[in-house]
């Protein structure tokens, strides 16, 4: 009896264990991959919430740059393009759908704490919304498709930040147990490292600030 949800097939594991055995690894693996995937599309949903909540609760946008922040939304639209271009399993790449989504809700929240805003950020929203469709839907060439994809830290979240990276960690795994292509699983691995860095910068130099703070109190 076949036993399939969500593209995840728990026949051979429940078979092996109804007959008191360790399923074996071609069995195992493929499922925890597909769970841990799944898990890393319902963490997105809020990954980027408690960076939204930080420049929301101080109203500020401090330290934060909105360049690196408008090309995190580039960044997330093509590599969805990508994955869905290459047709993956929703469960390698569905988090980059909430979080294509969170980064847009960011960006127009520096928008707003950047006030005033001028004619250039109008423009780049404009071009942004008249590409991104195109992009999406696939409707560009394939060559130009791969070389797309392939000291302080101000208001930046850690939880964030740290979120990014255990996903990162994690996305590998799967992307290789989903047989991705190489140029997915090295988006990952340059999500560990440039994540990694940000959270050894959050740690280096918020550290004295929150000393000094507690000195004052």
């Amino acid at each position: 009896m076949e036993m399939e949800i969500l593209g995840m097939n728990f026949s051979c594991v429940l078979r092996s264990l109804s007959e008191w055995k360790i399923p074996d690894n071609d069995c195992l693996l493929p499922l925890i991959s597909k769970l841990l995937g799944y898990c890393i599309v319902a963490a997105s949903t809020t990954v980027k919430v408690p960076q939204i909540l930080k420049i929301l609760k101080h109203s500020s946008v401090r330290g934060l740059s909105v360049t690196a922040f408008e090309l995190e939304v580039v960044g997330y639209t093509i590599a969805l393009s990508y994955c869905l271009h290459k047709g993956l399993p929703f469960s390698a790449y569905g988090e980059l759908f909430f979080l294509l989504i969170q980064a847009i809700i960011l960006v127009g929240i520096i928008y707003y704490y950047s006030q005033p805003m001028g004619a250039k950020a109008l423009i780049k929203a404009a071009l942004y919304c008249a590409i991104a469709p195109t992009v999406l839907a696939g409707q560009i060439d394939p060559v130009l498709f791969e070389a797309l994809y392939n000291k302080s830290t101000g208001e930046l979240s850690f939880l964030t930040c740290f979120m990014n990276f255990s996903g990162s960690l994690v996305r590998v795994f799967t992307s290789i147990q989903e047989e991705a292509p190489k140029s997915v699983i090295l988006g990952s691995l340059l999500g560990i490292v440039m994540n990694g860095t940000i959270l050894t910068q959050i740690l280096v130099y918020q550290k004295p600030q929150m000393k000094k703070e507690k000195k004052v109190q």
